[in-house]
């Protein structure tokens, strides 16, 4: 195989750069954790760096998008990659070829409602139609407090919810077991409010919005260590 171009490889930052303006989301340490599963092989510098080729980064979005706008789970990922490398024609995204979805979300609502920008309101039907679920799951979700309603409408992070709890339910995993995941982040909340307390408490000119910018910056730090213990406690269950 002929070595790509040095000039056509780029670092981990480079490509996490590349990504972010799409998938604001995304991180080094969730790429990591792709190489790990093996769904990206970026070259090895001789001192161990990646590098990454342009067909690594296509792969990379190809991958972000599937668990972003589909939502699939990476074995079906896994699928679609493997059909792609053998140079047959991937069922297209969300296709019930592959990922079983009984409903595709409509495109109105598909989107990350969550991703920076106008807040995002949503119908009762939008979201049910967004989220690809029915009456009967939606009324779960808010039953066990995971999904609230601001009047007559939902945030957009109940977009986001109502899709992964779809998502974990073809995995088995029932409302009710999400009820854990609703109470640790209730927790994380609580400890950041308690560190930003005190900036909220200042009457200093943009005191509020640099508190705001603290905390978002903590929960993302946050995030990246749960992503982080959670993929080191899985390689300790699956690792041989």
């Amino acid at each position: 195989m002929t070595a790509q171009p040095a000039r056509a490889l780029m670092t981990i930052g480079d490509v996490l750069a590349l990504l972010r303006p799409e998938f604001p989301d995304v991180t080094i340490s969730k790429i990591r954790f792709l190489e790990s599963e093996g769904l990206i092989e970026p070259a090895r510098s001789p001192a161990g760096y990646r590098k990454f080729s342009p067909a690594d980064v296509d792969r990379l979005r190809f991958i972000l998008t599937a668990q972003r706008d589909h939502y699939l789970p990476l074995r079906v990922i896994r699928q679609h990659l493997e059909a792609m490398d053998r140079g047959e024609p991937a069922p297209p995204l969300g296709s019930r070829r592959l990922d079983g979805a009984a409903r595709r979300p409509r495109t109105l609502v598909a989107a990350d409602a969550t991703a920076p920008g106008p807040p995002v309101r949503l119908t009762r039907r939008q979201l049910l139609d967004g989220a690809g679920i029915d009456e009967g799951l939606l009324a779960e979700l808010e039953e066990y407090g995971l999904i609230r309603r601001s009047g007559a409408y939902y945030e957009g992070e109940a977009l986001t919810v109502a899709r992964t709890a779809a998502a974990l339910g073809r995995f088995g995993v029932q409302v009710r077991h999400l009820r854990a995941v609703k109470a640790a982040a209730d927790r994380q909340v609580g400890l950041i409010e308690q560190v930003i307390a005190p900036q909220l408490r200042r009457r200093s000119p943009g005191a509020h919005e640099q508190a705001a910018e603290a905390a978002r910056e903590i929960a993302e730090l946050w995030v990246r260590l749960h992503e982080a213990l959670l993929s080191a406690g899985l390689r300790e269950t699956l690792d041989p």
